[in-house]
């Protein structure tokens, strides 16, 4: 495969990676960071944040190179997407799949750094990243498996920090991947429409009438697994103050799609950051 990266295309490379758009990078960071500060029991130390900080974002901008290359075919039949540099044919296949290869490698040097056992943890994230992309051709559970990818870093930290994956690691593992689809369903019913025509399939699509009632319950689930990793590791009433605005973030994303008005629901989408964000904060300040 002939080089074709090229310093003048940086700014498309740059929108390949969505270093534009950190909203994926802080969904992504801050479940990593709730297993960090839980594994070591307060602040962990500073070689695990700086490669688990890194390693998150630059895992997630290949991430993005690959499921733009899944979808250059069909990026251009919807509306969100059609401007995205591969559709937009501003950037070559070729140069998305060398991308992605520059990026996957930093990101292996930077795991380097930990344990064995964390390098070999590596590997089934970077086969969830890879695979997540092309799954929307052959499940309508794609939401699952990116649940599954973002959530990977939970038993990575735990690894690196104490040697092994404790139950608790499974049980916050558990309680990312169905926040992760609820939020991602919400983020699928924003494309609903075009998905449909263009034959792409989700949990959007498939949960149909009942996608309001189902990220409901998902997002009820991710609130009872949250109260059971307090009680395991006595997380104080702070926590709890915490987990009770995340709450209202919930109620407030449940009315945002409640109409399933596209523009409302990329807005409710987003609006998860903030859940992450004071769930974290609930676990440092407990800690």
């Amino acid at each position: 495969m002939k080089w074709d990266l090229q310093l003048s295309n940086w700014k498309y490379y740059k929108q390949l990676m969505r270093t534009d758009k950190p909203i994926g990078s802080l969904l992504l960071l801050w479940p990593t960071y709730w297993a960090l500060w839980l594994a070591s029991d307060g602040m962990p130390n500073w070689l695990h944040l700086v490669v688990f900080s890194l390693g998150v974002f630059i895992m997630r901008s290949a991430g993005c190179v690959i499921n733009d290359f899944a979808d250059r075919k069909v990026d251009g039949h919807v509306e969100r997407t059609k401007m995205r540099p591969l559709a937009a044919g501003k950037v070559t296949s070729s140069e998305a799949i060398q991308l992605f290869i520059v990026l996957i490698f930093a990101a292996f040097l930077i795991v380097l750094l930990l344990s064995w056992q964390t390098v070999l943890l590596s590997f089934g994230g970077l086969l969830l990243a890879f695979c997540y992309p092309f799954m929307k051709r052959y499940t309508h559970l794609p939401q699952v498996v990116l649940g599954a990818a973002f959530s990977w870093s939970i038993p990575m930290a735990y690894m690196a920090v104490l040697g092994h994956i404790p139950s608790q690691a499974w049980i916050l593992y558990l309680t990312n991947l169905c926040w992760t689809v609820a939020y991602d369903t919400m983020y699928g019913m924003v494309d609903k429409n075009d998905d449909v025509k263009i034959g792409i399939k989700s949990t959007a699509i498939l949960f149909g009438r009942f996608d309001k009632v189902i990220i409901g319950s998902l997002q009820l689930i991710t609130l009872f697994l949250s109260v059971y990793i307090a009680v395991e590791y006595q997380l104080s009433a702070l926590f709890y103050l915490c987990l009770s605005i995340a709450s209202g973030f919930f109620i407030y994303q449940q009315w945002l799609i409640k109409n399933r008005e596209p523009s409302l629901c990329f807005k409710a989408f987003l609006n998860n950051h903030h859940v992450g964000f004071i769930i974290f904060i609930g676990i440092a300040i407990s800690l």
